[in-house]
This record gives C-alpha cells, structure tokens and sequence, in this order.
C-alpha cells in the first residue's frame, strides 16, 4: 500500500510509516503544499496512493465524480502527533486493507471509529 499525507499532518509520520514497510510521502515533499485537492487527488490516482487527510472535501469531490480512486482515510482527529497517527493509519490498514486497496473511503470519529466503503457500501465499527 502506498499512502499521500495531505498538509496539516504531520510530515514525519510519513518517514514513521515508511519504517513500518508503507511506502508514504507527505505533499510538503513532493512540491504539493499549496495544492489544490483536485490536484492531489489526480497525483493519487496516478501513483495509486490513498490520501490520508483531515479535510472532508476528499469525499465530497469523489463523491461529484462518482470516483472509486484514489481510496480516501479521512482523519478527524487534529492535532495528532506523528506517533498517534502512525498507530491509528496502521490500525485502519491492518482491519480494512483489502476495502481501501479497492478503492473506498474511511473516516474516524474520534473515539470511536467507523469505516465507511464506498465500493462495497458496508460500514465497520471498532
């Protein structure tokens, strides 16, 4: 799996997850701070990378062009030190791989997390 950390995350999870064997860039890396969504969802798409992000915009711009790519884990946590959501991208990855390798969205709500898929339209609490 290969993850884009859009801005407002931290940039050194990007090189955390990449220890654990994910393969992450953060859009501060690449040239992409200032960008558009549109455009990282296209940079996405085209690396097949999921785009981790804060902003519900993600969803709502899939959802106008009846997109199934790029998979979309939207984070409603801020604030999350590196550490925090290294662990909380690993949980995601580690319960619902296959739903985001297919092409889906995923948002957590705090304490409690729902995955919602788009793809397959089922949902996962944990």
């Amino acid at each position: 799996m290969k993850l884009l950390l859009d801005q407002g995350l931290p940039r050194s999870a990007a090189a955390l997850l990449s220890n654990t064997g994910i393969n992450t860039i953060h859009v501060a890396d690449i040239g992409m701070s200032q960008a558009e969504d549109a455009e990282i969802i296209q940079r996405a798409k085209e690396e097949k990378r999921v785009v981790v992000t804060l902003d519900a915009d993600f969803h709502a711009l899939l959802a106008l062009d009846e997109a199934v790519s790029p998979s979309v884990i939207r984070i409603r946590i801020e604030r999350l030190r590196a550490s925090a959501l290294t662990d909380l991208l690993l949980m995601v990855i580690t319960k619902c791989e296959d739903e985001i390798e297919q092409g889906s969205g995923a948002s957590d709500f705090g304490a409690k997390y729902l995955y919602s898929f788009s793809k397959t339209l089922n949902s996962k609490a944990f």
